[in-house]
C-alpha cells in the first residue's frame, strides 16, 4: 500500500528542431503516462486534414489571437514560420493546482517565456536529432510539408537547436523508445522533487508527533 502525498502538478516542456521527434514522443507519453495532460494550443495557422479542433490546436483568426495576448489569456505566445501559437492559462493552472501534470510541445521562444512566469512548474526538456542528414531525412518522410518548407524548416533548425544549454535535459532521439524512458525518468525524478510535494510538511510533521 503506497502513501499518498498531494503535490503541486508540473509543465513537461518538449521542445526541438521540426522532425526531431517531439510530437511522437509527446504522443506516447500521453498513452502511457497516467495524471498527464497535453496542454492544447490556439493556432492563427490552418488546420490539416488530419487534424482536429480542441484536440490538436485550437484554430482561430489573427484578430482572436491577438485579443488573447492583450487581455493576458496566454501563458506563453510566439510565432513560427508566419504562424502565431499560443498557450491558455486559464486550463494549465486549473490542473497544475489539482496535481495533475501538463505536456507542452512548444519551442525555445515559449519555453523562456515559462521560465519567466513559472519557473519553478517547469521542467524543460530539448530533444536533438542523431544527425543532420537523419532530420532532413524525417522531414521528407512525413510527406506533410512542400520541397520549399522543408528547406526553410532546416534552415531553421541550426537556431532551434543552438538554445539546448537553456533546457534542463537534454536527450538525442535516435531510438524512439529509448529516448521515450528517458523522458519517463526524467518525469519520475521531478515528480518526487520535495518543493512539489506541497502535502509533504503535515505528513511529515504526523510522523513527528
Amino acid at each position: 500500500m503506497s502513501t499518498a502525498i498531494a503535490r503541486r502538478g508540473l509543465m513537461l516542456v518538449l521542445s526541438s528542431p521540426s522532425g526531431a521527434g517531439k510530437t511522437t514522443l509527446s504522443r506516447r507519453l500521453l498513452e502511457t503516462e497516467t495524471g498527464l495532460t497535453l496542454s492544447v494550443s490556439v493556432t492563427t495557422r490552418r488546420k490539416r486534414p488530419n487534424e482536429a479542433e480542441g484536440v490538436d490546436y485550437f484554430f482561430v483568426t489573427p484578430e482572436r489571437f491577438e485579443a488573447a495576448v492583450q487581455d493576458d489569456e496566454l501563458l506563453e505566445h510566439a510565432t513560427v514560420f508566419d504562424h502565431r501559437y499560443g498557450t491558455p492559462k486559464g486550463p494549465v493552472m486549473q490542473a497544475l493546482a489539482q496535481g495533475r501534470d501538463v505536456l507542452f510541445d512548444i519551442d525555445w521562444q515559449g519555453t523562456q517565456q515559462l521560465k519567466e512566469g513559472a519557473r519553478e512548474d517547469l521542467v524543460s526538456v530539448f530533444v536533438l536529432p542523431p544527425s543532420h542528414d537523419e532530420l532532413e531525412r524525417r522531414l521528407k518522410t512525413r510527406a506533410q510539408d512542400s520541397d520549399e518548407i522543408v528547406a526553410r524548416r532546416m534552415a531553421k533548425a541550426a537556431d532551434e537547436i543552438s538554445h539546448w544549454a537553456e533546457y534542463d535535459y537534454v536527450i538525442v532521439n535516435d531510438d524512439i523508445v529509448q529516448a521515450q524512458t528517458r523522458i519517463t525518468a526524467i518525469l519520475a525524478a521531478e515528480r518526487l522533487r520535495r518543493t512539489r510535494q506541497v502535502g509533504l510538511s503535515d505528513f511529515v510533521r504526523g510522523l513527528m508527533r
